[in-house]
């Protein structure tokens, strides 16, 4: 039998790692969210965690476990953004220099904030280059440990964390659904459920655009996509990770879509009935509940981690004012 890259015991121990680091965000309510899909919606808005989105809690729960020579070569990582800042503020945090590879066309935001944080930052094409490849010649120029943005078992567990949070805040759900870049997030979430809410079941969504992880596991082998076009910047992944996979395959995990017309959408609802401003990978679960991809949940208590709010106001403003 495979044994799988983390565990329920492996979750709880980040908690415990990432206890007074990480906000304990809060759960919430819409009755109109309620009333559109026929369940009870509990939304957990990680654009309110520190750096604006949930990374923060797989980059610390890592960088925190790095041998004393680890953190003397320091760290290195490639992101379109969220992870990037988050591994610059986990390395801040612990007194680690911190590299970050990311795309051009990153948000301005993310990049001045990765930058605010103290890491490095070198950019690359997303569409034109490898950031993995990018990253493994800082690596060997440096000595840096790499700390990818969701293939790495500590930072698999410390996603996880959110699903422990809002099942012990929402007092039990019935399906949890989490947004899917490389499915580090989902991985830990699902694994997450296994051991805190057995009979509870995890979907993940993708951007319709890139929907290499539900190929994957209707296929039994992880599938590679180029980088897909969609507003969902931190969901463009060309692929699930070795050590997630077997995870989202072992634990029955199973992957939807929706459209970058229902994530501007969701954005709309979230900003004006619920006050929230979330960037457009942030909506993928909720979009996924609003439009049915889902399924028939009526009457299920269903968990929605929305998962960052990391957007640039001029591109926002373009995206909902519409």
């Amino acid at each position: 039998m495979t044994t799988l890259a983390i565990s329920f015991d492996d979750v709880a121990a980040a908690q415990r790692r990432l206890a007074g680091i990480v906000h304990r965000t809060p759960v919430m309510t819409s009755r109109t969210a309620d009333a559109k899909t026929g369940a009870q919606l509990f939304f957990k808005p990680e654009n309110l965690q520190r750096i604006g989105a949930f990374k923060l809690r797989g980059a610390y729960n890592a960088i925190a476990q790095f041998t004393p020579e680890q953190r003397r070569r320091g760290v290195v990582t490639f992101s379109s953004g969220n992870h990037g800042q988050a591994i610059a503020l986990a390395a801040q945090l612990l007194g680690v220099k911190s590299t970050v590879v990311m795309p051009h066309d990153a948000a301005a935001m993310k990049r001045a904030a990765t930058q605010g944080y103290g890491a490095e930052v070198l950019g690359y094409d997303r569409y034109a280059e490898d950031p993995e490849q990018v990253l493994q010649r800082v690596v060997e120029q440096t000595g840096a440990t790499p700390v990818p943005p969701f293939d790495h078992p500590h930072v698999m567990a410390g996603q996880g964390t959110a699903a422990l949070e809002l099942i012990e805040q929402s007092g039990g759900l019935d399906l949890l659904v989490t947004p899917v870049g490389g499915g580090g997030l989902l991985s830990g979430c699902a694994t997450a459920l296994s051991g805190a809410a057995p009979l509870a079941k995890a979907i993940g969504v993708e951007p319709e655009a890139g929907n290499d992880g539900q190929q994957s596991l209707e296929r039994g082998e992880i599938v590679r996509i180029e980088t897909p076009k969609t507003i969902a910047d931190a969901a463009q992944s060309r692929n699930l990770g070795r050590h997630v996979f077997p995870v989202l395959q072992h634990l029955g995990t199973r992957i939807v879509t929706a459209t970058d017309p229902q994530l501007i959408d969701a954005m709309k609802f979230f900003g004006s009935r619920m006050k929230l401003v979330l960037e457009p990978t942030g909506c993928l679960g909720a979009a996924a509940a609003f439009s049915g991809a889902l399924g028939d949940i009526r009457g299920l208590r269903v968990g929605i981690v929305l998962s960052g709010g990391n957007v640039d106001l001029a591109r926002y403003a373009s995206l909902v004012g519409g």
